[in-house]
């Protein structure tokens, strides 16, 4: 037999918590002296805290955990109750690692406000160019929900190309638009490479020519894409000050790209623009 104390550092856990799980009945002592008061716990008891506390942690009311023991649920179903507890905390991280980063990228935006001027603009005309790209949709145009699509294309899209024996001839590219029979704000993201093959020279592969784009408004972003949001709004304002129009999304020309160093890279952005 363990006294509260002794029994409490062994279940790692307070007395005062092994107090109050006897106060509800969801864990009695062994025996309690007339006397003294003093509770004493069998080391077969860890058997029933260790549940208690596992089923704890999978966001249960005690009222919930007392129902659950009592009805002797074995380790198989606590195994499995537990890994989908596992699996939601770890999605749970993940969703607000994401948001954490959207919102230090957006803190970014608004410190470099003023710094990037208009002057950096420069408008020309943009060649079609024959590309050999993938697609997938996310959910929308925002940058934690493109960056998970749009990456894990183009290690997929140059495995391809190796398999069939095509170089790329020149900068790997991104494209968006609106994804097909979708109201809401989901966008069908396109990776691309520029290539000098036939229509149907890679079967898993869609090869596509863009057009040119007689005006465009261009811009060259230094950094990682999670940052573009400061130059994205020196094209807004561009646009804005200059009396013309948007025409889509802007495209995204990878002249420089590191995937180990992504702070070292340069994209140019080219957004379609007409009159006002």
């Amino acid at each position: 037999m363990f006294t509260i104390g002794d029994f409490a550092r062994f279940g790692r856990v307070s007395v005062r918590m092994l107090r109050h799980y006897d106060s509800i009945g969801l864990l009695r002592p062994a025996s309690v002296d007339p006397h003294t008061g003093y509770r004493s716990y069998r080391a077969d008891q860890l058997r029933r805290l260790n549940r208690v506390i596992a089923l704890k942690g999978l966001g249960l009311t005690l009222e919930q955990v007392r129902a659950i023991v009592d009805d002797a649920v074995d380790v198989t179903e606590l195994r499995g109750m537990l890994r989908l507890r596992r699996h939601q905390l770890a999605a749970q991280v993940a969703a607000d690692t994401a948001r954490l980063a959207a919102v230090e990228a957006r803190l970014r935006t608004i410190e470099s406000e003023g710094r990037m001027t208009t002057q950096d603009v420069v408008l020309k005309e943009i060649p079609p160019v024959r590309v050999a790209a993938l697609a997938a949709v996310a959910p929308s145009y925002q940058g934690h929900d493109i960056g998970p699509v749009i990456q894990p294309l183009y290690p997929e899209l140059f495995r391809r190309l190796d398999a069939a024996g095509i170089t790329p001839t020149g900068p790997a590219l991104a494209w968006y638009e609106p994804a097909p029979g979708d109201d809401g704000d989901a966008v069908l993201v396109h990776a691309g490479v520029a290539v000098a093959v036939g229509a149907d020279a890679v079967a898993d592969v869609a090869v596509v020519d863009l057009p040119a784009v007689r005006t465009a408004a261009t811009v060259i972003h230094e950094g990682a894409m999670e940052d573009v949001e400061p130059s994205m709004q020196a094209l807004a304002r561009w646009v804005d000050e200059n009396g013309y129009r948007a025409d889509g999304y802007a495209r995204e020309v990878y002249l420089e790209y590191c995937a180990d160093a992504p702070e070292k890279g340069v994209t140019e952005l080219q957004l379609a623009v007409r009159r006002a």
